[in-house]
């Protein structure tokens, strides 16, 4: 997701030098080609777009929306409303050198912020589920109010100013996975869930849109170890954005007009977004700022959480604070939540910590090397076979 900006760009581009590859090939042997760089003075290089924010670190909430409205309503059942069950604070540090992703737990207990609407109807918060201002904000089906909602609550919450907004729908997402030819997943039990529409067996697994879907919303299941926890759940979907985020690295993908035009017609048509976001100028700044960064610079955690006295839902921690401050002071992160709850929820918190069953600690061990590939396939061949599960 904080590829967008490169995407965007690379989709406009993608046209231009795909024609231009095509136009030089035929002719390219017509050409009287000669050398005479030596003759010719040295200029200073364009410093390239400009980055209206340089100098200052970012703060983008990204939500992934299952609205029941339209073609979500395929990905969702009967029910109604608009709930977001993905929120995630990107930090982008003043100096473009590093991005950390934190998960917000959907069933995190905070203070709801009050909320109004664009009619001015006014929307009162109350203590529960974080993902209750989602809901609020968003319930006449507007994303813009819903992101609105949630932003108060999120800069009421850790005293974060947030600068940008996007929100995402599931036929979207699903598009998005498609059009880059799915994702590379290590899984390490086999997979069986009636209510999630799911079954993948063990091992190196290509994700196609509606299978990533699944995975990244699944809760329960007859096998596979899943337990039901929304962290955990939280860990197989960092896992798959770092697996994202290392495919569209790795792919040549600016070379395929095709697939890049098909990721940008999904993206554009499936996110809603503040105007800054939604401009292409402001997107080529951003993207170019961030050019040097790779998927080592990019840090996933989670807000450090404890079980409430009842077993049901979490709390945030004493570390939760210094992870704000962190980001308010615009530092590298410290601190982290420990496991993902699924031995607790299984076993009755036992205090011990394991990894997702669904996810290779191999795999996130090697997240940090990039694939050096000519081509799509074998970006794809070398990050399945590092699964060892």
């Amino acid at each position: 997701m904080i590829r967008v900006g490169v995407m965007i760009v690379a989709g406009v581009m993608g046209f231009v030098l795909a024609g231009y590859t095509v136009f030089a090939y035929l002719i390219e042997d017509r050409f009287d080609a000669r050398d005479n760089s030596a003759l010719i003075n040295d200029v200073e290089e364009s410093a390239g777009p400009e980055d209206t924010d340089a100098g200052n670190d970012l703060n983008i909430l990204l939500m992934g929306s299952d609205t029941r409205e339209g073609d979500n309503a395929d990905n969702n059942g009967d029910v109604g409303g608009m709930r977001n069950d993905t929120t995630i604070i990107a930090h982008i540090s003043a100096d473009r050198s590093r991005v950390e992703m934190i998960s917000i737990p959907r069933d995190l207990q905070v203070q709801i912020s009050d909320c109004t609407l664009f009619d001015g109807t006014e929307v009162k918060g109350w203590f529960g589920d974080f993902n209750i201002a989602f809901s609020n904000g968003g319930q006449q089906g507007d994303a813009a109010e819903a992101a609105a909602c949630t932003i108060n609550t999120v800069q009421d919450m850790t005293g974060i100013a947030i600068d940008h907004w996007a929100v995402v729908d599931f036929t979207g997402f699903q598009d998005m996975v498609d059009a880059i030819g799915g994702i590379p997943m290590c899984i390490t039990s086999d997979i069986s869930s009636k209510k999630a529409h799911l079954y993948i067996d063990a091992g190196p697994q290509l994700l196609d849109g509606k299978t990533a879907l699944a995975y990244a919303r699944l809760r329960t299941a007859e096998e596979g170890g899943v337990s039901g926890s929304d962290l955990q759940r939280i860990t197989r979907q960092q896992e798959l954005l770092r697996q994202t985020m290392r495919t569209l690295l790795g792919k040549n993908i600016l070379t395929d007009t095709d697939q890049i035009t098909q990721f940008v017609k999904a993206m554009a048509g499936s996110m809603t977004m503040d105007e800054d976001l939604g401009s292409l100028e402001y997107l080529e700044g951003l993207a170019w700022s961030l050019r040097g960064v790779s998927i080592d610079d990019i840090v996933f955690a989670t807000v450090p959480w404890e079980y409430t006295e009842d077993d049901l839902n979490v709390i945030a921690t004493d570390d939760a604070e210094t992870m704000w401050e962190q980001l308010r002071n615009d530092e590298p992160l410290t601190v982290d939540a420990e496991g993902d709850a699924s031995s607790e929820w299984d076993t009755g918190h036992d205090d011990s910590t394991t990894e997702s069953p669904s996810a290779s600690t191999s795999a996130s061990a090697s997240a940090s090397a990039t694939p050096d590939a000519t081509d799509e396939s074998s970006v794809v061949d070398d990050l399945l076979a590092e699964c060892d599960y």
